[in-house]
Parts: C-alpha cells; sequence; structure tokens
C-alpha cells in the first residue's frame, strides 16, 4: 500500500512539474510573439525611422502609450495623458521675412547674400556708398586684406574677425555691416545654424562677388539699400511616454528605453555612406529595449513584487544627446525622492547565439549590484561596467545620485545604418534578456531603496580620440554659449582646479568654445602635461581657473 502511494504521488508530482513547464513555455511563445509584434511595427518603413519630433515620433508613441494603458498601468505625462513633451533646440534658422533690396531689386538668399548667424534683427532703409561711410548708414568691408595677411596663420578664426570688425564699425555710427571677399582666397562662409556667437548691435550680412560687382561697380555711386534682418531660435518637440504602478510603496523602481531614432540621418548622426537618404529603421537601436520595457510593464503589473512602486519611461531625444530622460529628470512627475535605482535597456535585440555576450552598465552605482549580480550565469557571459555615466539615458539619472544599471548586448556592424532591420533581432535572446532583468528586480524587491555610490565618469566626446581630458561631462541640450559641465569626474583636472557641475566653459587657453565641437577642438590643441588658464561664467560671474592637464 505504501508502494502505491509513493508511486501515486510521484506520478502527481512528475504531472504537475509538466504542466508548470508547458505552462512556462506557453508564457515565452506569448511574450516572444509580443517582441515581435513591438519590434515590427516600431521599426517598420511606415514609421521612417522614428526621428524626435516628426510623424513617425507620433506615431511610436502613440502605440507605446496604447500598449501601457492595455497593461493598465496609470498615464504619468502631461495634462493625465502618458505623453511629455519637451523643446529640442536644433540652432538657428533664417526667418522667411528677411530679405535684402538694392535699388529696389530683390536679391536671392543665399545666392546673392545671406545674414551670418549672430546678426541683429532689425529692419532698416538706407542709401549708401562704400567709399564714403557715413553715420546711420550701412558700411562694407572687404575680406580680402584680411584674408591674406592671416593665410598662414592656423589660429586665426575669421568669425571672430568679422564680429571685432562688427564692434567697431558700430562705435563709429554704422547701421548695418555688409561683407564680401575680392580676394582669390576662399572664404568659406555660409549661415552657421548651429553658431552660438553672441548676437551683434548691428545687422550683418554677406554679399557675393557678383552682387558686388552688380551693384558697386563705382564704390563713389550710392545705392538705395532696404534690409530686414530675422534670425529665430530652430526647435522642434519631442516626447516621453510615462507609465506607472502604483504600489503605495514607500519606492519606487524606475524603467527606461528610447525608442526614438535616426530618421533618414537628417541629424548626421548616422554612420551610412551612401548617397542616397534611406530609412533608418532602429530594430536594435532601439525597438529593442522599447519592446522589452513593454513586456517588463505588463509583468510587474501582474506579478507580486509590490516592495517598489514602478515607473516606465519611454524616452525620445536619445540621439541627439538625452533630451528626453534628462528633461524628464528635471521635470518628474512622479515624487523623485523615492526613486529606488534605475534600469535602462539599450540594444538588447542582438544577444550573440555563439558567445551569448552581456555587458551591464552602473555596476559600481550601488554595493548591492556587487552583491547579487554574478558574471557567472547559466545562460549568458556577462561583462560588467562600474561607470554610471555612458552614451545612453541611464546617465540622466545617475546625475541625479540614483543607482543604474545599463543593459546592452553589443555593437554591430548594423549600428546607425538603414539595415538595422527587425529580421537580424534574436527574438529568443531578447527574451532571456527580460527575464534575467526581471529576475534581478525579484532579488532588489524586499531590500528597501538601495545605497548610492559614485563611479568613474566615462568621457564620451564621440569617436576623436585626444591625449588629454578635463573630466567633465557636457551637458549636450545646453544651448548658450558655451560648453555647460553636467557632471565633474573625481580626480581629473576640471575638479582638482575648482570647476563645478553647472560652470559653463567658454575658453580654454587662447581658444574659444562656444559649443561642444569647439571644445573638442581646444582640447586637441593640448597634451598632458600642459598648463593653461580656463574661463567659465558660474551664474553672472565669469572666473579664470589656472588648469593642468
Amino acid at each position: 500500500m505504501k508502494h502505491f502511494l509513493w508511486l501515486v504521488l510521484l506520478i502527481s508530482t512528475v504531472a504537475t512539474a509538466q504542466k508548470s513547464r508547458r505552462t512556462q513555455k506557453k508564457a515565452d511563445k506569448i511574450v516572444l510573439a509580443s517582441i515581435q509584434t513591438h519590434i515590427g511595427f516600431l521599426a517598420d518603413d511606415k514609421l521612417e525611422g522614428r526621428r524626435t519630433g516628426t510623424a513617425g515620433e507620433k506615431l511610436a508613441y502613440q502605440y507605446i502609450s496604447k500598449k501601457f494603458e492595455e497593461a493598465g498601468l496609470v498615464a504619468k505625462g502631461d495634462d493625465g495623458t502618458f505623453i511629455q513633451p519637451f523643446e529640442v533646440y536644433e540652432g538657428k534658422i533664417i526667418d522667411p521675412v528677411t530679405h535684402l533690396k538694392m535699388n529696389g531689386n530683390v536679391l536671392e538668399l543665399d545666392k546673392d547674400y545671406f545674414p551670418f548667424t549672430f546678426s541683429a534683427n532689425k529692419k532698416l532703409s538706407s542709401t549708401a556708398s562704400m567709399a564714403l561711410p557715413e553715420s546711420e548708414s550701412v558700411w562694407f568691408w572687404n575680406l580680402k586684406e584680411t584674408l591674406e595677411e592671416n593665410k598662414s596663420n592656423p589660429h586665426f578664426d575669421l568669425e571672430e574677425a568679422i564680429v571685432k570688425k562688427v564692434n567697431e564699425v558700430y562705435s563709429k555710427g554704422a547701421a548695418a555691416l555688409l561683407v564680401y571677399n575680392n580676394s582669390e582666397i576662399k572664404d568659406e562662409l555660409k549661415f552657421e545654424s548651429k553658431s552660438k556667437t553672441e548676437a551683434t548691435k548691428i545687422p550683418v550680412l554677406y554679399i557675393s562677388k557678383e552682387t558686388k560687382a552688380k551693384y558697386f561697380s563705382n564704390e563713389l555711386s550710392f545705392v538705395e539699400i532696404k534690409l530686414e534682418v530675422s534670425i529665430a531660435d530652430k526647435k522642434r518637440t519631442g516626447h516621453n511616454v510615462v507609465g506607472y504602478i502604483d504600489n503605495g510603496a514607500a519606492s519606487t523602481v524606475i524603467l527606461g528605453a528610447h525608442f526614438d531614432h535616426l530618421g533618414y540621418g537628417e541629424d548626421h548622426n548616422s554612420l551610412f555612406t551612401g548617397g542616397t537618404p534611406q530609412i533608418h529603421n532602429g530594430a536594435d537601436d532601439n525597438a529593442s529595449g522599447t519592446a522589452a520595457l513593454i513586456e517588463l510593464s505588463k509583468q510587474l503589473k501582474n506579478s507580486k513584487l509590490k516592495n517598489n512602486n514602478y515607473l516606465f519611461i519611454a524616452f525620445s531625444g536619445e540621439e541627439l544627446g538625452l533630451y528626453g530622460s534628462k528633461y524628464y529628470t528635471e521635470h518628474p512627475t512622479v515624487d523623485f525622492t523615492k526613486a529606488n535605482y534605475m534600469i535602462n535597456m539599450d540594444m538588447v535585440g542582438r544577444l550573440n547565439d555563439s558567445t551569448h555576450g552581456l555587458t551591464i552598465g552602473g555596476y559600481g552605482t550601488s554595493p548591492f549590484w556587487g552583491e547579487q549580480l554574478s558574471a557567472t550565469d547559466k545562460y549568458l557571459k556577462i561583462n560588467f561596467d562600474s561607470s554610471g555615466s555612458g552614451p545612453s539615458d541611464h546617465t540622466s539619472f545617475y546625475r541625479k545620485d540614483i543607482p543604474v544599471l545599463f543593459f546592452f548586448t553589443g555593437s554591430h556592424s548594423d549600428y546607425h545604418k538603414p539595415s538595422d532591420d527587425a529580421d537580424k533581432i534574436n527574438y529568443e535572446g531578447e527574451l532571456v534578456l527580460i527575464k534575467y532583468i526581471y529576475n534581478v528586480i525579484e532579488k532588489a524587491n524586499d531590500k528597501g531603496k538601495l545605497a548610492f555610490t559614485k563611479t568613474r565618469e566615462a568621457q564620451q566626446m564621440g569617436r576623436r580620440s585626444f591625449s588629454v581630458s578635463m573630466g567633465i561631462m557636457p551637458d549636450y541640450t545646453f544651448n548658450g554659449i558655451g560648453v555647460r559641465a553636467d557632471g565633474i569626474s573625481e580626480g581629473k583636472p576640471a575638479e582638482k582646479a575648482g570647476l563645478k557641475t553647472g560652470d559653463v566653459i567658454l575658453q580654454i587657453g587662447d581658444f574659444k568654445t562656444a559649443d561642444v565641437q569647439g571644445y573638442m577642438q581646444a582640447l586637441g590643441k593640448f597634451k598632458k602635461g600642459d598648463a593653461t588658464k580656463v574661463t567659465v561664467k558660474r551664474g553672472d560671474e565669469e572666473i579664470v581657473f589656472d588648469i593642468l592637464f
């Protein structure tokens, strides 16, 4: 009889285990199908690459909003919706009202003339002669002599020379300055939409050689000039998607992934070298992370892990410089003092079938990660990176002293190219990743609010390498003049010199740093061991620091 009861119990146990495996297998199939559906939609040509601020981005955020709503999440965007809009500054644009007339003839923009980005916005009418400059009239300046004098000067900055000339003629009574070039030296001048040079007091325009020859062949003659310059900020609107699970807990776990991509490569961040613009679908970057975010929102809503609230954010503007995540951390829609830790998923769809390699960043941002996460996994080969900062949205949260983890299955030859398509995603591999991330959240469920620790800062200055580093993390969303330090690395030259987060770097040595590009160019002028001075703006005050590279 005992043997019979034991046999019944064994059969029952085996049947239960088999049923559990069947249930698990069925659940896995459902998640796999959902991942394919999400990525298939987000990486479809009809979304035209999900570029921030476009109709394709709108289709994407509407889809994500619907999935959050279906999962039972509470809308935590603006005005009771899932959407949180934010502005992306793109530089300057020439307003259509801008015009230049000579003797009643309308000149053609970009062919006959163009205003400089730093030109004052004004309207005026004047009768002017090149050879006879008069107070309150239009003055002229030929670049020929200046270009020839500086043709062998590697430090010569033509834009800076023009601004200096503008200030000089303004002090003498000029109402506007028209610049032209009669030399054989090409000046390469054009309307620089990204220029951050401060606006001058008077309008400044460039006229072509042909325009000069046509209207001022006799430099003593007077010409009736009517002009208006209107330079405006060029902006577009990006949109985060924010959903929330309120478990009434004392702390909130944040999960995020960016859903924007490159469109047709209009923002010059594509690695495609072909001549005809093509749609960049961004299946791995980052429809894969967005799909994982949606699936985890469903799983956590239905889970027994109730010791935290959960905030889910699909970011836009990541490809432009972490715009969406930075905006959210500065305009949170939940109590940010309750933030426990943040998990970011970016490019998690290309797990290699042979190496099973996974990189987890942010490992050093909390002691808990070191205690609970192991490089040994039955399926994944894990590489840990301790840094809390890097080229993705977790950086914005790390800078708010929140522990982070960054999941990434590695780069590949399709990165930032039109070939990053849905048929190249390893869907089974992404399912493994989702399970792993869920397991991490489960391990932390009863640990309360995790302790935060600072880590080394990873310098992300693009592909160009430098022999020196200041040790700052630039704020790529800053649209003022200079480079704003969004973070200062411990032990690096900037910290040793006394710079602080929020300082705006205006000049390094003799080199002005009006923007990040200028900053990078300035760094390239120095080598390790060089000493120089750095001019920064802190609040309304300009401060000069001694710095040693």
